[in-house]
Order: structure tokens, then sequence, then C-alpha cells
């Protein structure tokens, strides 16, 4: 990929090149005026990208002399060329522009501008709102979970990836979005301010009199520490049993996802990560976890993604608990970030996880052990099935 990267941008280089430096002039006659489009010079194809790019700037000169219209500039031609390769990769590499590449480094730290929702993008193309965060200018302005997100400020979201999406509805504090919303067939129009979104990256507490509960969103970096001071507090208390939620959990850093997973497995292999070049790593439990044999079910959703695969995969693979819910979403690759020159940045996938059974997780996710759905009725009348049926097991022990 990056051998190829590096053809490109050499061909990019020479075509703008020839852009910039290309002279027009007009001349004026009978009332009209036209433009004078000279012939840029001839580069010799030497390899076979370099050929076919050429087809490329065949077109692209085309539209330059013959199109009624604006043409973009030689920036807005570039980033929507490498859009246009990167859709046809069939997985979630990601180019981003310099004045949004800062977005990315936001989650890491547990804050982030924007309206507070957790989404996902469906099979149709749709913007699915998963939850929006509690006290957040979403849930404020009236948005549910299952709304789908169409539009942001006149723009339609058909086409785009979800990170795309994401970049359009954040936005600095105390700005307003426009976003055509679809509910139950019908569509409507609501305007949100953006705010400072404070990530409420975990939350616990003791249910149904003796049984600990932990809810993560995310894996970010505070995510290590607050699960720990979560268990101290829990355990102390002498539950019954444990139930980890990682439903709508969309994952994080990778090494948070080992140390969250080392609380709850004492040795052996949390992960396998295999590289494009073939090389295997394998990344194994760390010494000291503060839960090691209270009874554990963990629960997730179609939402839970990525890190939060590694963990329930884990602890699935090694008997440790069980899962109960409904599949992951099926998120298994890492990517590395490169920073381009002008403050652009490509995230690229050259590696995919395993669960330490050797099963994949990129596009297959994880199967729960017990299989309960939760329904847009449920949600609706403040049921909760899934939890519910966690409690009976930790109870009943079945």
């Amino acid at each position: 990929m990056s051998e190829f990267l590096f053809k490109c941008v050499r061909v990019f280089s020479i075509a703008i090149l020839t852009v910039v430096v290309t002279c027009t002039s007009f001349m004026a006659g009978f009332g009209t005026s036209y433009l004078i489009v000279p012939k840029p010079a001839v580069v010799e194809p030497t390899t076979e990208e370099e050929r076919a790019f050429q087809v490329f700037w065949e077109a692209w000169r085309i539209l330059e002399e013959e199109f009624y219209g604006e043409i973009p500039g030689p920036k807005e031609m570039t980033y929507g060329a490498i859009r246009g390769v990167l859709r046809t990769l069939e997985d979630d590499v990601v180019f981003i522009e310099p004045d949004r590449a800062r977005l990315f480094a936001e989650d890491i730290t547990g804050t982030y501008e924007g309206i507070g929702t957790v989404v996902r993008m469906r099979k149709d193309g749709k913007l699915l709102i998963v939850h929006p965060f509690e006290g957040s200018p979403a849930e404020k302005a009236g948005l549910l979970p299952g709304d789908l997100i169409l539009k942001v400020d006149g723009t339609s979201l058909e086409g785009m990836s979800v990170m795309e999406a994401i970049f359009l509805i954040r936005g600095p504090e105390g700005t307003t979005v426009k976003l055509l919303v679809e509910r139950e067939g019908k569509t409507f129009e609501v305007e949100i301010v953006r705010a400072r979104i404070e990530i409420p990256v975990v939350d616990y507490d003791v249910i149904d009199e003796d049984i600990a509960y932990i809810w993560l969103w995310g894996f970010s970096t505070p995510v290590a520490g607050k699960i720990k001071v979560a268990l101290r507090e829990l355990l102390a208390k002498e539950p019954e049993g444990l139930i980890l939620d990682l439903r709508n959990n969309p994952g994080g850093l990778l090494d948070v996802s080992i140390e969250v997973a080392s609380q709850f497995i004492g040795e052996g292999i949390i992960l396998t990560e295999r590289l494009k070049d073939g090389q295997v790593r394998e990344y194994k439990a760390r010494p000291g976890g503060l839960a090691l044999e209270i009874p554990l079910v963990v629960l997730i959703n179609g939402g839970t993604a990525s890190a939060s695969e590694i963990v329930a995969g884990a602890i699935q693979d090694a008997g440790r608990g069980i899962l109960i819910g409904e599949p992951t979403m099926g998120k298994g690759s890492i990517q590395h970030p490169y920073t381009l020159s002008d403050g652009s940045e490509l995230r690229v996938t050259y590696a995919y996880w395993f669960t330490p059974k050797g099963r994949a997780i990129h596009k297959e996710g994880l199967t729960p052990d017990i299989l309960i759905r939760l329904t847009p009725e449920d949600r609706k009348a403040g049921r909760d099935p899934q939890l519910e049926r966690a409690i009976e097991y930790l109870k009943k022990g079945r």
C-alpha cells in the first residue's frame, strides 16, 4: 500500500504542477470570452500505475476545458481521488483532512465537541443513533435510539463512511448544526447547539441487592484506571456476581483493552494479532487482576465493537464468563495513522485481531452464549430483558 501511495503522490504532484503553471488568457470577440488552455508538457508514463493515472488526468483535462460549472481546485481534486480509491478497498481505511484530523485524538482523551451521541452506519448506508449520552445536547433536543440522520446542514450522508458523517456532525462548542432525522418513516429537522462532551466512560453500582454492575463506554486512556477503582469499591461489598456491560461500546485503545481483560483473566492469551506479512503477535494477560474468580456475565450487542470485542472474546474463550445479548459488530482490524505533508491523515489497516482460540473478529463478530434481543418496544417501555437475564443467570447459575 505504501509503495502504491508513493507512486500516486508522484503522479499527483506532476499533474498538479502542470495545472498550477498553466497560463490562461481571455480574448473578447463578438461579446464572447474564450478560455484558452495550453496543452501541458507530456510526461511519458513508465509504470502500470502511472499509465492508469494518465487516464485520470485525461478525464480531468476534459472537465477543465468543457464542463459548464465550477471545477474543484487541485487540493479538493486530490482529496476526492484518494477517497475514491479508499472506497474500492472494502475496508475501514480512512482519509482525514487536516482540519478534522484532530477529532480522532479527542476520543482517546475522553472528551470532544459535538452533540453527544453514539452512532453507527447501517448496511443500507443510513446513520443510526445507537443512543444519546445522558444530559447531552442530542438528548435535550429529543433525539432517540433508533433515529436515523439523513442530512447534516443540508448535506446528504448517502455514500459516506461513518467517520465522514461524524466529522460533519461534530464542530466547535457553541456552534449550531441542523440535522434531517428520520423516525418511524417520518422526517423532521432539528437544530442542536454543540457542546463540550465529557464521555461518561465508566459507571458502576450494586444492583438487585448483591450483583455488581459495571458499564464501560469506549476504551480511552482514563478507562484503565477507572475500572480498577470501580472493581475495588464493588468487590469490597462482597457481591454474588458481576455484570460487565459492553453494549454499544465502540472500542478504542488496544493497550487499554488488554488491561481491562486482565482484570478478569489471570493468565493466558488475551488476543492474537496477525499482520499483512504473516507475522503473529500474542498479547497475554497481565498480572494483578482484581476480579479473577467472581461469577461473571458480559452484556453485548450489535454496537459492541473493536476493543470491546477483544475483551468479550477473551472472556468467552477462557471460559471465565458467559456472553448475553446479541451478536457483536465484527470490527477486528487495527490501523496505523500516517500524517501526510499537508497535515491530513491516512489510517491504514495493517493487521487483524483474533480471539485466543483463533476466531476471527473482523466481519464475523462474537455470538452470545445466551441470545436475548432488545426490541424497540422494550426501549419504549423502559425494559431491559438482557440485563434481567444476566441477573437471573448469576442468581441461579444458569
